[in-house]
């Protein structure tokens, strides 16, 4: 069973940053995505994602204020998010994918408040 470790939420106040972290428990260029995505009301959202060939996608509300990046030394996805706005708060989740299986993090909690 692959485990996600999530790291990195917090409070942060509107226009500020955050790095949220997610490493999980086999390799991580063995898996066809690894993203990020957050609990809106209604569902879980993307809000980006990078392949193991290096694509990225990213959610229109975040585009310009978020990035995505690898570090296969560490084995770490990191989502990188400035200037922060309060619509941003959510429980974040870090999900891997390979073929028709997705595994998911226990999530962190990212709250923008002034």
């Amino acid at each position: 069973q692959v485990q996600l470790v999530e790291s990195g939420g917090g409070l942060v106040q509107p226009g500020g940053s955050l790095r949220l972290a997610c490493t999980p428990s086999e390799s991580i260029v063995d898996f066809n995505h690894v993203g990020w995505y957050r609990q809106a009301p209604l569902e879980r959202e993307l809000v980006a994602l990078m392949t193991v060939g290096g694509t990225t996608q990213f959610a229109d509300s975040v585009k310009g204020r978020f990035t995505i990046d690898r570090n296969n030394a560490k084995n770490t996805m990191y989502l990188q998010m400035n200037n922060l706005k309060s619509e941003d708060t959510a429980v974040y989740y870090c999900k891997a994918n390979r073929l028709s299986t997705n595994w998911w993090g226990q999530g962190t909690q990212v709250t923008v408040s002034s």
